[in-house]
């Protein structure tokens, strides 16, 4: 079926950077090249209001989520079934279940159109419980327990349900989640690539080409288990003075792990960069030497996908969504989630043995591709739309 229209809806985007606004960019841009038409329905402050719109993007005036200040959730975006009318569109897309996700599935529903829901972050982990419930035990028990119901209801309200990967279709699925699909989220491979040179970055950052790079790069927040990378780190730098670790991104918990790192005795060895720029990602993989993630959160972990494509060894928590991508001596290496000790061992085989890595990470990669997921959803597109059964 050829010029299909889309609208995804999404309580995450511009000028937040995560792996659900990373999935709407890249899949947007592959639909429309194809020829399909794609509008984003998205919240967001009222000073981002103009900057972010466009003829195919709508934005609603949000409030900001005070437990993570880069959200925003929208006050009243229910008004959007009207614009869905306008646009005829054949397909919403519910890229989140919050706020903009439902008035996605409310609108399909006026207007009688195919829903589809991606579940991209899992909000029911017990780090999201800590970090973002309330803190009151019972209340938090309570909180979980109704948001684990709201995601049933609003999921099996859909007519197909994304997951972006196998470890978690088969959670959604053990969770009464019905009609359960994978499609991954994708990158772009032709700027992910090995033959990016990161040479600038590592002068920026004042790290010789003697000296070993660690990187992560993602949301600065206590659900990431960051701390396990900062004591990681704290025995690689005993064992070898040439370690140094780059901490990219922005997050709520930023203060909290530059505090362990001092306490650790590891700030002069550790660099807290913040907001890294869309436009510098490529050569900031580039500049490391191996790339470290800590979390047990991810649904997917993008990323990881990202770093092996520059061919760089991924060291991650054996856990979820990260331990299908990587393959133990192959393209990266796995620890036991939360032992530090191991993730520093882990870290340091993939620093001495880094060429190893190089070609089985790029390969794992170009399996992400846009062109590969894109296929992937359009043929999930097109069934949903001609009512066929989805095994």
């Amino acid at each position: 079926m050829d010029g299909i229209r889309i609208a995804f809806f999404t309580d995450s985007y511009l000028p937040a950077v995560d792996g659900v606004v990373t999935s709407i960019l890249n899949f947007r841009e592959e639909l429309k090249r194809r020829g399909h038409r794609v509008f984003v329905f998205a919240s967001a402050k009222r000073n981002y209001l103009r900057k972010y719109s466009s003829n195919d993007t709508f934005l609603y005036p949000g409030i900001e989520f005070k437990p993570y200040p880069q959200y925003n959730v929208a006050i009243f975006p229910y008004n959007s079934v009207f614009k869905l009318g306008e646009l005829d569109v054949d397909i919403v897309h519910s890229q989140t279940p919050m706020v903009m996700g439902f008035a996605g599935l409310i609108g399909a529903k006026v207007l009688k159109c195919r829903t589809v829901g991606t579940y991209h972050t899992n909000v029911t982990n017990r780090p999201v419980v800590n970090a973002y419930y309330p803190k009151n035990r019972h209340m938090s028990r309570l909180a979980a327990s109704y948001m684990t119901k709201y995601m049933r209801f609003f999921y099996n309200s859909c007519d197909r349900v994304i997951s972006p990967s196998e470890t978690i279709k088969r959670m959604l699925i053990r969770n009464g989640i019905e009609n359960v699909g994978v499609v991954p989220n994708c990158i772009d491979i032709s700027r992910f690539n090995a033959q990016v040179n990161g040479d600038s970055i590592r002068e920026a950052l004042g790290i010789r080409p003697s000296e070993k790079m660690v990187l992560y790069l993602g949301r600065i927040s206590k659900e990431k288990r960051i701390e396990i990378l900062l004591k990681a780190a704290s025995l690689l730098m005993r064992k070898d003075e040439r370690v140094r670790l780059v901490i990219g991104g922005t997050g709520p918990a930023t203060e909290h792990y530059r505090a362990i790192a001092s306490k650790l005795g590891i700030s002069h060895k550790t660099k807290f960069i913040g907001f890294v720029k869309e436009k510098s990602l490529p050569e900031l993989y580039a500049a490391c030497d191996a790339f470290c993630l800590p979390s047990t959160f991810e649904t997917q972990g993008i990323v990881v996908i990202e770093a092996m494509a520059m061919g760089k060894p991924v060291v991650g928590a054996d856990y979820m969504a990260i331990k299908e991508l990587i393959k133990p001596g192959v393209n990266g290496e796995k620890f036991r989630p939360g032992d530090y000790t191991g993730c520093a061992k882990k870290i340091d085989k993939v620093l001495n043995n880094a060429g190893r890595y190089r070609h089985a990470a790029i390969r794992t990669a170009a399996e992400f591709s846009r062109e590969k997921a894109t296929d992937r959803l359009l043929d999930t597109y097109n069934r949903v739309l001609s009512n066929k059964a989805i095994n």
